[in-house]
């Protein structure tokens, strides 16, 4: 049910030779602004660098902010790629929308084999700026349980060599780190295909080496109030999979349960699990909260959603550390509804939850 942003080898590389080339020259700029004024390239769009609207709702939405994380825009999203192509297309109107999606921080999410230099070069690249990237682990065996994002690791020892790798990445930089989004509760939902016990004891373990990295957070995920909506189905899971060495968990990761539906529930997981651990939210999508239609797939690509709270440290409440665009705006979820294929660039999907953005 979470789709991460899947791309082609040929694709890739690209991409991260231009994470490198972004991380010498803001190694240059660590200030956050470049010699012109201008906002460092990959810095949030925010202050006084804030430029258009997009912009000035960024800096709204976090002014005031308390000290703490400030999270990493990646300047080479399909989003920032659709802004470029329509303002030479003339479509003026459309990317100062889509600069709604592109000026913001989002989750990198890691899905394929050899993560390490994308792990580096995005850390490295927030680093340069004083920001901090926000990542997802997602390649745990049986991924997805095999429907629309299947895919993962072939055995648990290439899963546990990719996590080592992962961890590696990470180096000493700072991250916020998503851990497996779907794989607690889409076990606990009834996924066969996955053993609990091989399940939750790799997830232990992708928590315990990624939060041996010093300035990493590790959040597990715990999927959304509408799917597992009785907490104290996922404690044991939770447990066995190494809650109590992470910094918390992540809920609502791709879907669409309003803010405070899903914080009231996270209060209510930490709660069963003792009242200790802290969470974090995906608000990516859910200004309009969840779609009252469409059956069993009414997560899957609903009509009429808009984009959430933009991603902040900032939240008011001490057991929430940040609400998170995890789930990239204006990725598809799948085939479903006219789609594409999970984790491709929808850009009609795209405007539409930009279009009815509150702010």
């Amino acid at each position: 049910m979470s789709q991460p942003p899947f791309r082609s080898p040929e694709r890739v590389r690209p991409r991260l030779a231009r994470f490198l080339a972004a991380a010498l020259l803001l190694s240059a700029a660590a200030s956050g602004a470049s010699a012109s004024g201008a906002p460092a390239f990959g810095a949030p769009a925010s202050g006084g660098a804030a430029k258009g609207a997009a912009g000035a709702a960024y800096a709204a939405a976090h002014a005031g902010d308390a000290p703490g994380p400030s999270f990493w825009v990646d300047p080479d999203t399909a989003a920032a790629q659709q802004v470029t192509a329509w303002r030479r297309q003339g479509r003026s109107a459309d990317a100062r929308l889509l600069g709604r999606i592109a000026d913001r921080p989002q989750a990198v999410w890691l899905h394929s084999p050899g993560p390490g230099p994308v792990v580096r070069a995005a850390t490295q690249a927030a680093s340069a700026t004083r920001h901090t990237a926000v990542l997802v682990a997602y390649f745990i065996p049986h991924r997805d349980c095999g429907d629309y994002s299947g895919g993962g690791a072939g055995t648990a020892a290439e899963y546990r060599r990719w996590i080592d790798e992962f961890a590696e990445g990470i180096g000493d930089r700072a991250a916020y780190v998503v851990v497996e989004p779907d794989a607690v509760a889409q076990k606990i939902a009834g996924c066969a295909k996955a053993d609990a016990r091989e399940r939750y004891g790799l997830l232990a373990y992708a928590v315990h080496r990624i939060k041996a990295r010093p300035h990493a957070k590790v959040y597990l995920d715990a999927g959304n109030a509408g799917w597992i909506p009785a907490e104290s189905r996922l404690v044991g899971p939770l447990r066995q999979s190494g809650i109590a060495r992470a910094d918390g968990f992540a809920v609502n990761v791709s879907n669409y349960q309003t803010d405070a539906v899903s914080s009231a529930y996270g209060h209510r997981i930490a709660a069963a699990l003792g009242g200790d651990k802290h969470f974090v939210v995906d608000s990516s999508r859910n200004g309009n909260g969840p779609y009252t239609g469409g059956g069993n797939e009414a997560w899957c690509n609903p009509p009429g959603r808009a984009l959430g709270t933009p991603p902040t440290s900032s939240t008011g409440d001490p057991a929430l550390d940040a609400y998170l665009w995890i789930k990239r705006p204006g990725e598809s979820d799948g085939t479903c509804r006219g789609g594409p294929r999970a984790g491709q660039w929808w850009p009609q999907y795209a405007l539409g939850l930009a279009s009815r953005a509150r702010g």
